[in-house]
């Protein structure tokens, strides 16, 4: 080889050599910044993302699904409500959430299906009368469920996450090639997810994610998404038309292809994406409770196409 071919071979080399341990390092240090912010405790489980479980007197329960990097967190005031109003409740902690940025980087689509439909499972031969609610990631996953089990009661999609803006989907479809080059891509629009400053402060997501997990995301959304069609139990869909993370247009498909009768499209305004701690909560939650006690038990008579906009 000569002088002249082997002095490129080296500085290339080098350079590439460079890239992977300055990749190692950057995801290292980023995994200590979010250990730090969010501390494990027992079990490896951040303190304040365990799974909510708690009983009322009756047989209604509700299955809660959190969204994607985050926890039930974002559902222990609903949660409250619901019980307070007599159902039971059950919010799981996804596989990989809740825990260190590593775990949740090694979290994989299909453990999350795989972990609701086990829990929706549990819920179903525990009590007669269930329902589901999910939030964001844990709205697609509700409405994967509610295809595949037409017993269930009634379903609320809160801001579900049925598809994705045409940036994700780029880093999504690309998560192989731009994973050789990064771990960890930054989370963007954070503070337009939460209006509220004190709520956005107490959050527990990760602020985080990485290419393939991206992708993994997708996975989750196109299959919600086709699910749509089979839904037949009656369904709320409950939207902020301020929402940084789902357009108004995807909301008002996933409205129209749902294949339920009794069907409603309700917007809110003042709040972001996390519905259920923003401004406004307390409408989200009357919402909720409304659609579950009109329908739990009776099977649902009336069809109602429309959409309404709430303050």
């Amino acid at each position: 080889m000569s002088f002249s071919v082997a002095i490129p071979l080296i500085i290339l080399s080098g350079a590439i050599a460079f890239a992977i341990v300055w990749r190692s390092h950057a995801a290292r240090r980023l995994e200590r910044v979010t250990l730090a912010r969010l501390p494990v405790g027992e079990g490896g489980i951040v303190g304040g993302a365990e799974p909510i479980s708690e009983d009322a007197r009756g047989g209604r329960a509700v299955l809660l699904l959190h969204g994607f990097g985050d926890t039930p967190q974002t559902l222990r005031y609903l949660a409250d409500d619901l019980v307070l109003h007599g159902f039971s409740v059950r919010a799981p902690l996804l596989p990989g959430h809740g825990r260190t940025l590593s775990a949740f980087a090694a979290s994989r689509s299909e453990e999350w299906l795989q972990s609701s439909r086990q829990e929706l499972l549990a819920v179903l031969k525990t009590f007669p009368d269930v329902s589901i609610v999910g939030l964001s990631m844990g709205g697609a996953l509700a409405s994967i469920l509610a295809a595949e089990h037409g017993e269930i009661e009634a379903l609320v999609l809160i801001a579900p996450y049925l598809d994705m803006p045409p940036a994700v989907r780029r880093v999504a479809r690309w998560h192989r090639a731009l994973g050789a080059s990064t771990v960890y891509v930054a989370g963007r629009g954070g503070e337009r997810s939460i209006h509220d400053p004190e709520e956005r402060a107490r959050a527990l997501s990760y602020r985080a994610s990485t290419p393939r997990l991206l992708f993994e995301l997708s996975k989750i959304a196109d299959a919600a998404r086709a699910a749509l069609p089979r839904i037949s139990v009656p369904t709320l869909l409950l939207q902020s038309r301020e929402d940084n993370r789902i357009p108004t247009a995807v909301a008002e498909q996933a409205h129209a292809t749902l294949g339920s009768l009794e069907k409603q499209l309700v917007w809110l305004e003042g709040c972001g994406h996390v519905l259920t701690v923003d401004y406004g909560r307390e409408v989200v939650f009357t919402q909720v409770r409304g659609w579950l006690e009109a329908y739990s038990g009776r099977g649902g008579t009336s069809t109602d196409l429309s959409q309404r906009e709430v303050g």
